[in-house]
């Protein structure tokens, strides 16, 4: 005797539109980071501090050859690679997700790592080794500057944890607890 699947097939309408929003969420991230840093470099020099809302909101124009926090300072190269990994493992597993939660999450990685790779791939000084261009800095947050690109792949780790803490799978629903061997012949009690 066979078990029935309990995967219920997704309609392809549905999965072709979730494809599009993650493709669409990840390609507005994109330009939206990359229209903010072409403005900031194009209106502002480097170290420039402009106080928009004091001890709230500033913009400070630096270019980060590193990781978060400059970390990695001179290893622009490996932050490409790894950005150029992360891309194609969300192509991969774009096609898995059925769940609009997860298609965001995965739109706004990857319009975050594209916005980021741009920088690396086309900015001084060359081609993978360019350095992300930063500007926001929320002091009274944390003590980093960042941009369009580093929201949304934060936004998207927030998002990835509650997801994951909701138990909630990439088909969108709550995934059950299923009781381990000794749970099941011996009960709660």
């Amino acid at each position: 005797m066979t078990q029935a699947s309990s995967v219920v097939p997704v309609p392809r309408g549905r999965s072709v539109r979730l494809i599009a929003l993650l493709a669409g969420l990840a390609l507005a991230v994109l330009v939206l980071d990359q229209v903010t840093k072409t403005i900031v470099v194009a209106t502002m020099f480097e170290g420039q501090r402009i106080e928009v809302i004091p001890y709230v909101l500033q913009l400070i124009f630096v270019r980060n050859p590193g990781a978060a926090f400059s970390m990695a300072s001179g290893q622009t190269w490996i932050f490409s690679i790894l950005a150029v990994v992360v891309t194609g493992v969300i192509i991969v597993v774009a096609r898995k997700i059925h769940s609009k939660a997860w298609a965001v999450v995965f739109g706004l990685i990857l319009g975050g790592t594209l916005g980021n790779l741009a920088d690396r791939l086309f900015r001084e000084p060359g081609f993978g080794v360019g350095h992300v261009i930063d500007f926001i800095n929320m002091p009274w947050l944390m003590p980093a500057i960042f941009n369009v690109a580093d929201i949304a792949i934060s936004a998207a780790a927030v998002t990835f944890v509650l997801l994951i803490l909701l138990s909630i799978g990439l088909d969108g629903k709550r995934q059950r607890k299923t009781a381990t061997p000794k749970e099941a012949t011996h009960g709660d009690a």
